[in-house]
């Protein structure tokens, strides 16, 4: 087990560890997925996919999909620290799979990513990343694919992050530093350097058939921190020479300039986001030479969110935004009307997201789900228009009624309309319940509409969840987001504090029934309630949360994005108000914390600092910690645990029974 308890409290404490038995919905709702990044063999004939191992391990599965042999694991990770990602076909029968992992630089704990190939059988695992034991120091980054270039030879592009080696005694040692891009078959590893490094360089983007159209830099000042702002290069067509395309500024309320994203070769232009009208929209700019910046889609009421790609040369084919539910516009007019047949088509009208494609796009590999369906993939042959069923995401919920998530609107205390989803519980005529407010992470994300096991388990349990789109809230424009949740907490906290109220006045939420939960920004608002309103709600849960503005700022200070997050965070007498931690005097409620003691989004000091202020304040609290776990709990094991701590928790709080 990965728990350890530290409960303190200077009155009577709540019950801390109930078993499983008593809570079967737990292990159901808290299993991580069966099945995920399910990829397509260039010859349509093969599928590779992730599926869980217990506890945090992770099994790369195979499945021929024209023997009907059950799939066979060919590969697999512990979680500890090795953690599998996902997995590609470089050719129909070698894969390429990415590794992440967690390790304790000494300064603090750093994440490291390395990719792998293998056979399909298993065999012949070679690592691809380039690393070298005479470096200064060893590369967090262990490269990206950029391009599988599509010719079925297994040759890719895959970026290099370069190490200055240190080879004394010798003439060996190489000075180069920075990210470039080697050619390098999967197979053999025979590679060279097609882009050298630039020391700045911090990605770049192909055209899908192995050649490097755009590269972008993040300048740095003296002292070896970004600055705020990436600067875009790009290539004519047949050209090496690099010219300004775009600079893209970051700031605490908001990003301006054009990102590039995608490249189409046919078109010669990039796809990328700017602003319009204070919301994110698509645009294109041509490579040619006269960086023509033509707007493609745009929304009044939300933000272009991210570009539709489909096969190997990653082709644009689309755009997405979401509102009351997900939406895509497609520049396809053949995918979106099989997009929309198969919606028509499937049980319950899921969404319908193409996940993969075989190189000529004559199979496709399809995902269909909802809020009520945790999804299943599919198989869709275009010439003979056969949807094959492959694989459900989550098998272990079969069965289970699951709960509907409605978009609905509530006004905060000024007036302004809030957007939010609302789930209650199956079969309930929404009266009279136990309710849980549940801000999303962040702040600078939104929630979507779809499955939720977080939600889903709660509302199985009886609670109807409210998730509000507090101001600060991404995908709804610059005027929503405000300066951001942080610099703007008493805003963003008052929206989930309203949320609350209207639980309660709209009569869902049964008095003395209502509790909030959230994760990470999320927890941290769930914290900061009490600060605001320590009456409101009656219990409190947070998982990894921010609970300290200064201490969130200085985990940033060995990293290159220091200045970055001090700017998002700010100065001033919102550091020590809009800090959970220095005004536990505040507090009223119960308070359940969890956390992992390997977060690199928020260090777990935070936690352990705020549960001995609470206990120091004569407050009650519970703090839960999980070894060896980041800021995801990304473990099955671990995720049945917090749901059966955190049920139990509300129950005794809110004298449920």
């Amino acid at each position: 087990m990965k728990r350890f308890l530290v409960a303190a409290s200077a009155a009577a404490m709540v019950a801390a560890t109930p078993s499983h038995a008593a809570d079967s919905a737990a292990d159901k709702f808290g299993a991580r997925p069966d099945v995920t990044a399910m990829s397509l063999s260039p010859d349509g004939k093969s599928i590779a996919y992730l599926s869980p191992l217990k506890g945090a391990g992770t099994a790369v599965m195979v499945a021929s999909l024209t023997s009907g042999a059950a799939p066979k694991p060919v590969l697999s990770s512990s979680g500890e620290p090795d953690r599998l990602m996902r997995c590609n076909w470089s050719t129909n029968t070698r894969l390429v799979c990415q590794i992440y992992m967690i390790a304790d630089a000494g300064l603090g704990y750093l994440g490291y990513t390395r990719i792998v190939s293998l056979n399909a059988d298993g065999s012949d695992v070679k690592e691809l990343s380039r690393t070298s034991r005479q470096a200064d120091y060893a590369a967090q980054n262990g490269g990206d694919i950029i391009d599988w270039i599509g010719d079925g030879t297994g040759t890719v592009l895959m970026t290099h992050q370069f190490t200055p080696e240190n080879s004394t005694g010798t003439m060996l040692s190489d000075t180069r530093r920075g990210l470039g891009v080697d050619l390098l078959d999967t197979t053999s590893l025979k590679r060279r350097t097609v882009e050298a490094p630039h020391r700045e360089a911090v990605g770049y983007i192909s055209d899908g058939l192995g050649t490097i159209r755009v590269m972008g830099v993040m300048p740095t000042n003296n002292d070896g921190y970004f600055e705020g702002h990436e600067d875009f290069m790009y290539r004519q067509p047949g050209s090496n020479d690099w010219h300004p395309l775009s600079s893209a500024t970051f700031t605490a309320t908001t990003d301006k300039g054009f990102e590039p994203v995608a490249v189409d070769r046919a078109a010669d232009v990039a796809y990328g986001f700017d602003d319009h009208d204070g919301h994110r929209a698509l645009y294109t700019v041509a490579l040619d030479g006269s960086l023509k910046h033509s707007l493609v889609v745009s929304r009044p009421n939300a933000d272009i969110d991210g570009v539709l790609t489909i096969g190997r040369q990653d082709r644009v084919v689309g755009a997405s935004y979401s509102t009351d539910k997900n939406y895509s516009v497609f520049f396809d007019p053949a995918l979106e009307k099989l997009q929309s047949e198969l919606e028509k088509a499937l049980p319950g009208s899921p969404e319908i997201t193409f996940e993969d494609a075989s190189t000529d796009e004559s199979k496709l590999l399809l995902f269909a789900s909802s809020d009520t369906d945790p999804g299943k993939y599919y198989l869709f042959d275009k010439t003979s228009h056969k949807l094959t069923p492959l694989l459900e995401a989550r098998p272990e919920l079969d069965g289970v009624k699951l709960a509907e998530q409605k978009a609905i609107t509530y006004k905060a205390a000024d007036g302004t309309v809030i957007p939010a989803y609302l789930t209650l519980p199956p079969g309930s005529d929404g009266k009279n319940l136990p309710a849980i407010v549940m801000p999303h992470g962040g702040p600078a994300a939104r929630d979507y509409w779809g499955f939720d096991w977080l939600v889903q388990y709660f509302a199985n349990r009886g609670f109807a969840v409210l998730q509000p789109e507090y101001r600060g809230s991404a995908g709804y424009g610059d005027v929503w987001f405000e300066k951001n949740g942080f610099q703007s907490w008493k805003t963003a906290i008052g929206d989930v504090d309203d949320a609350g109220r209207y639980l309660l006045s709209s009569g869902i939420a049964a008095p003395g029934k209502l509790a909030i939960v959230g994760w990470s920004y999320g927890g941290y608002a769930a914290l900061q309630s009490q600060v605001l309103d320590p009456d409101l709600f009656k219990a409190v849960i947070a998982v990894a949360p921010v609970t300290d503005l200064a201490m969130l700022r200085n985990e940033s200070s060995h990293m290159m994005n220091r200045d970055l997050v001090a700017q998002e965070i700010g100065n001033g007498p919102q550091i020590h108000d809009g800090s959970p931690l220095q005004n536990v005097d505040r507090f009223e409620a119960p308070v359940l914390i969890f956390h992992g003691d390997r977060d690199r989004n928020v260090g777990v000091e935070e936690s352990r600092e705020m549960a001995k202020r609470l206990k120091a304040a004569g407050k009650r609290v519970d703090y839960v910690e999980f070894h060896d776990l980041d800021h995801q709990l990304d473990d099955g094991t671990v995720r049945a645990e917090l749901l059966a701590q955190a049920g139990a928790f509300l129950t005794n709080t809110l004298k449920l029974d």
